[in-house]
């Protein structure tokens, strides 16, 4: 996989974007980042500039973000896991077990904890992929998704943006293997210092979800953002910046 690499101090973090977005998607926190941090961000597995084609299931992906984390310098790391990239980054560390000792600390920021609703209708056969494709690849589809999210973001932003110019055919996959998944409690041996953190107005589905995480990992920190949506790293970057770094 392609990793980007932002900092060059000895505390490592680890950022996974989410179901459409890139490295890219933790550039607004690098003029945060302290002098003594690290953080690397990839591309994965069939996004932006790491190998392209569609991964064939969930281990596949595990099996590559496990040897990016194998690759990491520093003896431990914080890993960040943004919306679906929480659910793949423990998928990774179920997949390779002895990895775990070396993650310090996980950041989970506004991931769901199952497959709402509307992600189910995607899986219709025949019908789920007109949808999405008629959503997320059409450009008109976009403009009138992100209008009908704007109670879910800041005025500024674009919920659909990350989904110009991305290989539609990996993104469909993504969201079949996420779809996969099934319940979290498969990671409740994972037990880690933990934080939670979303935005105040995201879908109720990531609120639900915080109860769910907290029920499985009753020792996790649960932080709300105010002034955040879905894209707590866009809308509410500095203070995510805070309980990041700290």
């Amino acid at each position: 996989m392609y990793v980007e690499r932002y900092g060059t101090g000895a505390r490592t973090y680890f950022g996974l974007h989410g179901w459409s977005g890139g490295h890219s998607t933790f550039a607004p926190l690098v003029k945060h980042l302290p002098p003594e941090a690290t953080l690397l961000s990839p591309d994965l597995p069939g996004y932006g500039a790491s190998r392209p084609g569609r991964p064939a299931n969930l281990d596949d992906v595990a099996k590559e973000l496990a040897a990016a984390f194998d690759r990491v310098d520093s003896r431990t790391f914080t890993l960040i896991g943004n919306c679906s990239g929480a659910l793949l980054g423990l998928a990774a560390l179920e997949w390779a077990p002895t990895l775990q000792p070396r993650v310090e600390r996980l950041v989970l920021i506004d991931p769901f904890a199952y497959n709402p609703w509307y992600f189910q209708l995607f899986m219709v056969p025949l019908l789920g992929k007109l949808a999405y494709y008629s959503t997320f690849a059409n450009p008109l589809g976009r403009v009138v998704t992100n209008l009908s999210l704007r109670g879910h973001r800041a005025k500024e932003t674009d919920l659909t943006h990350s989904f110009r110019g991305i290989d539609h055919a990996v993104s469909y996959r993504y969201l079949e293997i996420l779809a996969s998944i099934g319940s979290i409690e498969r990671w409740a041996r994972i037990v880690l210092e933990t934080d939670l953190i979303h935005g105040a107005r995201t879908f109720s589905a990531i609120k639900r979800s915080m109860g769910m995480w907290q029920r499985m990992w009753p020792h996790a920190r649960v932080h709300t953002l105010a002034s955040a949506g879905h894209l707590p790293i866009l809308e509410s970057t500095e203070e995510l910046s805070r309980l990041l770094f700290r």
